[in-house]
């Protein structure tokens, strides 16, 4: 989860909502990268997703069911719907997200009976952490 927290400080430098997320598969980082939505007018280029596309690149494979994601705040519907497409074994997650969260709020993704995979999931991790990254970035917004 640290190298997720630096990447979300990254994301914020470049003016992005502070998420980072990585990817890692038998204690190595595969993949990690922070939001870049703005930086590439992408509205898919979630932490989540880059980093999801980058483990299956370095894979080679559309499969990590053997990969764990570290994600700084709750996947959203979109991330949640990767995570389950990838295949991801375990998904650690630090703060909650009540308004875009997929996980625990919202949709509850996983807890869908159409939902094809359902990951470990374990959050709270750094928690306080990763939602003092999110409340400074707005705070200096407004």
């Amino acid at each position: 989860m640290e190298r997720a927290l630096l990447e979300a400080r990254k994301a914020a430098e470049r003016g992005e909502v502070p998420v980072g997320a990585v990817v890692a598969c038998a204690g190595e980082i595969l993949a990690a990268d922070g939001n870049r939505t703005r930086e590439r007018a992408d509205p898919s280029a979630h932490a989540e997703m880059l980093a999801i596309r980058r483990a299956a690149a370095v894979l080679g494979t559309d499969r990590l069911s053997d990969c764990d994601l570290y994600v700084t705040l709750e996947p959203c519907t979109m991330c949640a719907g990767a995570i389950a497409w990838a295949r991801l074994r375990r998904v650690y997650y630090g703060a909650a997200d009540p308004k875009g969260g997929a996980v625990e709020s919202g949709v509850r993704f996983f807890s869908s009976p159409t939902c094809h995979h359902v990951p470990e999931i374990y959050d709270g991790i750094r928690a306080m952490e990763a939602a003092e990254l999110l409340k400074a970035f707005f705070a200096a917004r407004r």
